[in-house]
């Protein structure tokens, strides 16, 4: 197992604001020095830094992992869902399904996931529970089970609303528990393809809303989030040869700055301990 050396308090800071893309960052470029309200960095497991990480946030689509993982454990990826009147009507983010429309479970997911489509995630809601009332309960009932003490569901989408909350902990306990889930883990790091319904009539490409798939190395997900209320919020996870980074941000205001540079800072915290331990420095595991 590899390991991370007992570093100082400026040696660990000097590390950490000094991995923005493109080269050795400056003081006035790191992401620490003005970060997320909220955020959590971890490297293989080890938290590495962290900023309100029990706050409780609005957290946008990234509600749409849990209603992910309840559909997985409820429903068969090969089973049929005929798009609800409700589903239809759904607003936002969207990919314009119709009343009627028949789609297989996985190609509902891959849109919820990857497109981040409110219609789609509806539509598997109503389907593996009979309504999204119904579908909540489920929701609340699997955070209670992962000991998510911070999170509460009202909405299977993620719109905005009083009872509708998390917090960058409980997310990256999710984030990790749906990751287990073969199918999960192909859609979150899917950077675009198509779907159609049931009898080929009507297809939809989709996009992956996570602009580190594909562009950012080693990035494998997860899932982005906005409202008005939630502002930029991210689960992020790369891997790179050992190292596995997992980000967790809420509300931030560039999250396509911020979060390339936090990964980077785990990166290099796990590189640089590696690169000293021929010096006989005296090292402590990463759990």
């Amino acid at each position: 197992m590899k390991r991370f050396l007992s570093l100082s308090y400026h040696a660990l800071a000097a590390l950490l604001f000094a991995a923005v893309p493109g080269g050795p960052a400056t003081a006035s470029t790191s992401p620490f020095l003005d970060p997320p309200p909220s955020y959590l960095l971890k490297v293989n497991g080890h938290t590495l830094r962290q900023r309100n990480p029990h706050a409780r946030r609005p957290p946008a689509s990234l509600t749409k992992i849990m209603t992910a993982l309840v559909v997985l454990e409820k429903c068969r990826p090969d089973e049929v869902v005929t798009v609800s009147p409700s589903a239809a009507r759904e607003t936002g983010s969207r990919i314009g399904l119709r009343r009627g429309d028949r789609l297989t479970v996985r190609d509902l997911l891959a849109a919820t996931l990857i497109a981040s489509a409110n219609d789609a995630a509806r539509a598997l809601a109503d389907h593996a529970a009979g309504s999204q009332k119904a579908f909540v309960v489920l929701m609340n009932k699997k955070a209670k089970a992962l000991e998510l003490g911070n999170t509460r569901y009202s909405n299977a989408c993620g719109h905005d609303s009083n009872g509708l909350y998390s917090s960058a902990h409980d997310l990256a306990i999710l984030a990790e528990r749906a990751l287990k889930e073969p199918l999960f883990a192909e859609l979150v790091a899917t950077r675009a393809t198509s779907i159609a319904t049931v009898n080929g009539k009507r297809s939809f490409y989709l996009k992956n809303k996570n602009r580190l798939i594909g562009r950012y190395p080693g990035a494998r997900g997860v899932k982005t989030g906005t409202t008005p209320n939630a502002g930029q919020c991210l689960v992020a996870v790369a891997k790179r040869e050992d190292a596995r980074v997992l980000l967790v941000i809420m509300h931030a205001r560039h999250r396509w700055q911020t979060a390339p540079a936090m990964l980077d800072a785990g990166f290099a915290a796990y590189s640089a301990p590696r690169s000293a331990s021929g010096r006989g420095s005296r090292s402590a595991s990463v759990h």
